[in-house]
């Protein structure tokens, strides 16, 4: 008898149905096809035990299974459950052998038939969905990320007993209900962190609100114990709450690495990612001979914070520099290539020097000006060529750190970046892939960026008289239209072009003094 089962492989973030033709007949062999790793052969040893295990037995004759399509490597053991239920259905040890063809069938044997939790699983129900399937079996830890699919039957089992009186109509399993407005409303962006907390430090609360409020990328320069791992972060506090997309986007890219946690089931707040400077490039771009997504996917629709940035490796940080221009990571490998979505803010801090003070050519102690250059020129040009705003940390004073008055709240802040953010929404409605002033092109800087004369002869002293590089140009007139957007400014102004100016410090010749 011929029985065909569906199971589901995940690439990049995405799923592709596989068929599991399994054939029985007469005969005492057992032939496993269709392009299988090592852990789906192995899987023929966990299905006998399990289904011993549970008085079931996979039946003495030949047992042929296919695994279409042949050309795509089938990996990992979260097959078992799949060719389990074929061979159930195929040697007729169920009732009910046509419910294979309306759902998707996935999950890891032990071997007393419990199920274990896959990778992956809201891709695979979302592509299960798109395709006319009824619903997707899985474990039950699967089933709360799974069950966000709406309109779509969701069964999570604890074992292939559970499974097997499913298939026999023996009342084993109810579907998985999830509400997703409620998972938003009980969500909350703040972690118990907010800015509140922050003693002084205004000029720089100002310039992170500005790169949350246009999605900007920036660069924290101070000395040690200046506030700089602190204030980045409670900058997740004051981004926008994540839209339902935006959420079923990360939510897609955290189950295909297997971090998402299964008693949440949907990610709901934006992710905040710091990998350690000794990260190797693959860990944070992603890859490996199984690619899997890397830290800069992780931090898909949040932030991505590099702390002490020269002491990471150079080769490391030059592998940022497709993915902020492109904010998309393709893997390639010979036989497939793999697309991961890396549209993240990059928040990174540095110290200004080897010793991590400012440098000051009076201080006859400290570094000299030929090591601090060669401390700064650990950054290459073309990746500070992709950060908006440059931001100079000072050591708070005293009188700051006892003052018992509460700034500013990261929601107080977050009404302003969110209103600044709708602007942008309805601004750039029409044009696809471009939701924040960080994403604009050059061409869309030249309509959406206009300024008057002041402006021009604002810029054109600033690019003279401050040394400013050419690559400066445009980022000053993104964070310009940033700054005119928080004070809901049609137009972007002389004072506008001023501050914006002011964020560049890294860029000017005059730098170090």
């Amino acid at each position: 008898m011929l029985v065909k089962t569906y199971g589901s492989a995940v690439y990049g973030v995405d799923a592709i149905t596989i068929t599991v033709e399994v054939n029985v007949s007469q005969g005492i062999k057992f032939f496993l096809v269709g392009l299988p790793d090592n852990a789906v052969k192995e899987s023929h040893q966990r299905i006998a035990a399990a289904l011993k295990n549970n008085d079931y037995r996979i039946p003495g004759k030949e047992i042929t299974i296919n695994m279409a399509p042949a050309d795509i490597r089938k990996e990992g053991s979260a097959y078992d459950l799949t060719i389990a239920m074929g061979i159930l259905a195929a040697s007729g040890q169920v009732s009910r052998p046509d419910l294979a063809d309306h759902y998707v069938i996935m999950g890891e044997l032990s071997l007393d038939g419990e199920l274990r939790p896959i990778k992956g699983a809201l891709p695979i129900a979302m592509k299960a969905k798109k395709e006319g399937f009824k619903g997707v079996i899985l474990p039950a830890q699967n089933a709360p990320e799974a069950g966000i699919v709406e309109d779509f039957e969701v069964y999570g089992a604890n074992n292939i007993k559970e499974v097997i009186d499913f298939f026999n109509n023996v009342p084993s399993m109810e579907p998985i209900t999830i509400d997703v407005k409620t998972l938003f409303s009980e969500s909350s962006n703040l972690n118990g962190l907010d800015f509140a907390d922050v003693k002084g430090q205004e000029n720089v609360k100002r310039a992170l609100e500005i790169a949350a409020a246009g999605g900007h990328n920036a660069i924290m320069i101070g000395p040690p114990g200046s506030g700089k791992t602190m204030l980045s972060k409670r900058i997740p506090t004051i981004l926008p709450p994540l839209t339902l997309e935006e959420a079923l986007e990360t939510t897609k890219i955290h189950s295909v690495a297997g971090m998402l946690n299964p008693s949440e089931g949907l990610v709901t707040k934006r992710p905040f990612r710091g990998p350690h400077h000794t990260v190797s490039d693959v860990a944070l771009v992603g890859g490996g001979s199984n690619p899997k997504p890397g830290e800069i996917s992780l931090a898909h629709n949040g932030i991505l914070f590099l702390d002490e940035l020269p002491e990471f490796k150079r080769q490391v940080l030059e592998v940022l520099r497709q993915p902020l221009e492109d904010r998309i990571v393709t893997i390639s490998r010979a036989k497939i290539t793999v697309d991961y979505p890396a549209s993240f803010m990059l928040i990174t801090s540095m110290n200004p020097s080897p010793s991590g003070e400012f440098y000051d050519p009076s201080n006859p102690n400290g570094d000299p000006e030929h090591a601090v250059r060669r401390y700064l020129s650990k950054i290459s040009g073309p990746l500070m060529d992709r950060i908006d705003l440059h931001i100079e940390v000072q050591p708070v004073p005293y009188e700051k750190l006892s003052d018992k008055r509460e700034g500013e709240s990261s929601a107080q802040i977050r009404e302003r970046v969110i209103e600044a953010r709708k602007l942008q929404e309805e601004r750039f409605k029409n044009v696809e892939g471009v939701h924040s002033n960080a994403q604009l092109s050059p061409k869309l800087v030249k309509k959406h960026c206009k300024i008057d004369a002041a402006g021009e002869a604002l810029m054109k002293n600033a690019m003279e008289k401050l040394g400013l590089s050419a690559r400066s140009y445009g980022r000053i007139f993104k964070v310009a239209r940033t700054i005119a957007d928080l004070q809901a400014s049609a137009d972007i102004q002389a004072k506008h072009i001023a501050e914006a100016i002011n964020y560049r410090s890294l860029d000017r010749d005059g730098w170090l003094g």
